[in-house]
């Protein structure tokens, strides 16, 4: 019994010491290949906004049409011309079927759109690590540098907003340059606090936010970046975090499957997202692995 309890405190402490701040401040100098640096903030950015933008309304667009036939509350609601070009969407994607007999068809898998649409998959499975749980896998395809490959999902908390008790045990934190925590943990009150925020902001049938990544059945198939483990001397990383606001233009109809949502309701500030981009060219079967700390100088 001693030694499963200790065996158990063991790997709880390998997966939450890239949050404990003394253990990094010790072991920075000894793994420098785990290092990202950047020469500033703004500088961050590997690929710039209107890209991340661009490929996010791709993916959303390609699922809202594949979910076409679950769509009709929220279609009762939009202005005729976005109607319109959905329906043309739909028409493009499936030519010779009609909308009524779409229903009947069978839909494809949100893994088979992200295929479809960008040329890879990506998958949960368990890491090459030793004692590292779940990683994330490009399970199809290939995915060329520079391409988002999957977002980080969770809560979004400003510096000044309570996540003390969301935090304890809870290796799924992260930290964002300014400050912004983003609580990607799918188990406990983590989870109570997300389903909390969802159905607060819905707007009858317009969701702000998806929830399924805290489920089996994603709708969002690149809502698994919370569980992409970090790099190792051994495993250099090929893809790095990016942060991402929300622009105040973004289709209402396509929230639904933004795995992110603020903690408290604020209608001026945008939401934050966090994306993967990847470093290189990523082929099928690889293991994608991060930096889980950027050093700005």
């Amino acid at each position: 019994m001693p030694g499963r309890l200790l065996r158990g405190l063991w790997q709880r402490w390998r997966r939450y010491k890239y949050r404990f701040v003394p253990w990094i401040a010790l072991n920075l100098s000894h793994n420098p290949r785990t290092l990202r640096y950047v020469p500033e903030e703004s500088k961050d950015k590997v690929i710039s906004d209107e890209e991340v933008l661009g490929t996010l309304l791709k993916v959303f667009q390609a699922l809202f049409v594949n979910d076409f036939s679950k769509q009709s509350d929220i279609l009762t609601v939009l202005p005729e011309p976005v109607k319109s070009k959905y329906q043309d969407l739909l028409s493009v994607q499936h030519p010779g079927v009609k909308q009524l007999e779409y229903r009947h068809q069978q839909q494809n898998t949100p893994e088979e759109i992200l295929y479809k649409t960008l040329g890879f998959s990506v998958t949960r499975a368990p890491s090459t690590l030793i004692s590292a749980g779940k990683g994330v896998f490009i399970n199809k395809g290939l995915v060329p540098k520079d391409a988002v490959v999957s977002m980080y999902p969770g809560t979004v908390y400003q510096k000044y907003e309570p996540i003390f008790f969301q935090s304890i045990g809870n290796p799924f934190i992260f930290r964002c340059l300014d400050g912004v925590l983003i609580d990607g943990n799918d188990k406990g009150i983590s989870k109570v606090v997300y389903r909390s925020c969802n159905g607060r902001d819905q707007l009858g049938p317009l969701k702000m936010s998806d929830s399924t990544w805290l489920t089996s059945e994603i709708h969002n198939p690149l809502a698994v970046g919370q569980y992409v483990n970090n790099c190792s001397n051994d495993r250099a990383a090929n893809v790095c975090y990016q942060e991402f606001d929300v622009p105040a233009v973004f289709p209402i109809e396509l929230k639904q499957y933004l795995p992110n949502i603020a903690y408290s309701y604020d209608k001026q500030s945008p939401l934050r997202c966090v994306i993967l981009v990847s470093l290189r060219d990523i082929k099928q079967g690889e293991e994608l692995f991060s930096n889980y700390y950027t050093i700005v100088s």
